[in-house]
């Protein structure tokens, strides 16, 4: 049986019925770049920064909806392609607040836009996300300018009513992968496209904020936000610029197994994003308390050493001390009052492996059934 070809930027490549032209560029390590583009999720075409050229097709197709055919012949990186991509990529940086210095303006504009951008942030900085944004990375990648672009101001106000995500709207390019992640990923339907026309929002339940909507504060939208619309409260600060290292670990809070980066800073978590879109069981999901719920590992109310009490007041102590102590209590108690009358409260915070351990000395050294454990976020 005669396998299926392709031709992609000369390169002889084999696809299944089916694929997409940048599903099998990008199963073959072919960079097409693309702002709209969620992987497990129907195409929109709304970016149409993954255009490509078809030999022998006048037109420029979206590669992520055009299905691969037989001896097709794909250029991704033609003059043509090219000089479409630097267009579009020129109308979403004029769209909204994108104060990331690739905007090109005369000076007394350029001071006046800048000033007016961080008044709206209520910050005294570029942009939250500046240095970690896809609109910017491809606006340097393909040298684009924007000189002589209108600005387009924005209407709505920033949401800062929300427990974990600011939303910009003045940034949003309404690319729609927000709307996809939370309706065909997580399956929430919590956000959808309101209004239209130039009015056209990203608007929760009767375009109510985050927190009055049936939002869970999952944060897939926030993670899979190309731009500066969605972004973590908790990392609106001045921290982006630190050396930064990244951790895979698994989280601890449930018996799932969810797979999840720890962006961390002088030993301390900033952030926490799913892992690899591949990687199960999570597949780079996280819910509220995966991706959230870390300020507990560096808080200050944390104990590093035991306490005892002594003539009534709590006292540091050493391991050995505490330890002799809790041992003393417990088994006097027990003498006295009964296995039964003994109980453990465990953590939700804590790995598996320790909440394990926890079961097993509940009732094999204690002899009770009594443990359970606080699922406090």
């Amino acid at each position: 049986m005669e396998s299926n070809v392709i031709t992609i930027n000369e390169n002889e490549l084999t696809f299944e019925s089916g694929e997409t032209i940048l599903e099998v560029a990008q199963r073959n390590k072919i960079d097409i770049p693309t702002l709209c583009h969620l992987k497990n999720t129907l195409p929109t075409t709304t970016c149409r920064i993954c255009l490509v050229e078809i030999k022998g097709e006048s037109e420029l197709i979206e590669s992520c909806a055009t299905k691969a055919r037989q001896d097709m012949v794909v250029f991704t990186e033609s003059s043509k392609v090219i000089e479409a991509r630097q267009k579009n990529i020129s109308n979403l940086l004029a769209s909204g607040n994108h104060n990331c210095a690739i905007r090109e303006f005369d000076t007394e504009d350029w001071t006046s836009f800048q000033l007016s951008v961080l008044k709206s942030d209520g910050k005294e900085d570029l942009c939250p996300v500046w240095g970690d944004c896809e609109l910017q990375n491809l606006a340097y990648r393909y040298q684009v300018k924007t000189l002589g672009l209108p600005l387009n101001g924005c209407k709505y106000e920033t949401e800062r009513a929300n427990p974990f995500i600011i939303r910009d709207f003045s940034r949003c390019i309404l690319c729609g992968r927000c709307v996809k992640a939370c309706r065909e990923i997580q399956v929430n339907n919590a956000i959808e496209f309101g209004y239209k026309g130039k009015d056209l929002k990203v608007i929760a339940k009767n375009d109510a904020i985050l927190k009055d909507s049936d939002c869970v504060f999952c944060g897939e939208c926030l993670q899979v936000c190309p731009v500066g619309a969605l972004v973590p409260d908790k990392a609106f600060r001045d921290d982006r610029f630190k050396d930064t290292k990244k951790v895979r670990t698994t989280c601890s809070f449930c018996g799932v197994g969810c797979q999840m980066d720890l962006f961390v800073q002088d030993n301390k978590i900033i952030k926490v994003d799913g892992a690899d879109v591949d990687l199960p069981p999570n597949n780079a999901s996280l819910c509220v308390k995966g991706r959230f719920g870390f300020d507990f590992v560096a808080s200050k109310e944390r104990l590093t050493l035991p306490l005892i009490k002594k003539d009534g007041k709590q006292v540091e102590a050493s391991w050995d001390e505490a330890l002799d102590l809790v041992a003393t209590k417990f088994a006097a108690t027990k003498e006295e009052f009964g296995s039964d009358s003994l109980g453990v409260l465990t953590s939700a915070r804590v790995t598996n492996e320790d909440n394990y351990i926890a079961h097993k000395f509940t009732r094999a050294v204690l002899k009770t059934n009594n443990i359970d454990h606080c699922a406090r976020l």
